[in-house]
């Protein structure tokens, strides 16, 4: 399976939200990550056109979880930022050339659809089966030290200052 890179900067903005207190802005969010801002704000208009995420206006105005992070799931992150199509299209290859299967035989899909579907059902099982939540604890673990508070401390700070 290959993935955009927005699935990463996507995940990676769901999970500081999920630390976060207040509105978090798409420019400091890009802040945060050093990535772009404009290309940063496409991807989270994904998440909200996918319910995900949502803005909200004014002065101390941006983007908040729309849902706990335990109950965001990284594959609705996933198909918010790449989409919902399977990863393989079978064309029917079995049908074609010198050897062409007739249409009336082909009454299940053939060895290779069926492994790639099976595949794709445990990707997304395995994906589905993973929280926000589940990879912001995986966080402080993979340190060793509480990180979530320190992305919160950030967040708080005026400016983005380091407050480490």
């Amino acid at each position: 399976m290959r993935m955009s890179g927005g699935v990463e900067w996507a995940m990676h903005c769901c999970v500081v939200l999920s630390a976060a207190e207040a509105p978090v802005s798409g420019s400091r969010l890009a802040e945060l990550h050093e990535v772009s801002p404009s290309y940063l704000a496409k991807h989270l208009q994904a998440l909200s056109r996918a319910g995900i995420i949502r803005s909200t206006q004014g002065q101390t105005g941006g983007y908040v979880l729309t849902r706990g992070a335990a109950e965001i799931t990284v594959l609705e992150v996933v198909q918010a930022i790449d989409g919902e199509e399977p990863a393989f299209r079978c064309t029917n290859l079995r049908r074609r050339g010198p050897l062409a299967v007739p249409e009336e035989l082909c009454v299940r899909p053939c060895g290779i659809h069926q492994a790639m579907m099976d595949a794709e059902a445990a990707w997304r099982a395995a994906l589905a089966s993973v929280t926000l939540a589940d990879i912001a604890t995986g966080i402080d673990t993979d340190y060793g030290m509480p990180v979530m508070p320190l992305v919160a401390d950030w967040l708080r700070a005026p400016n983005g200052e380091d407050r480490r």
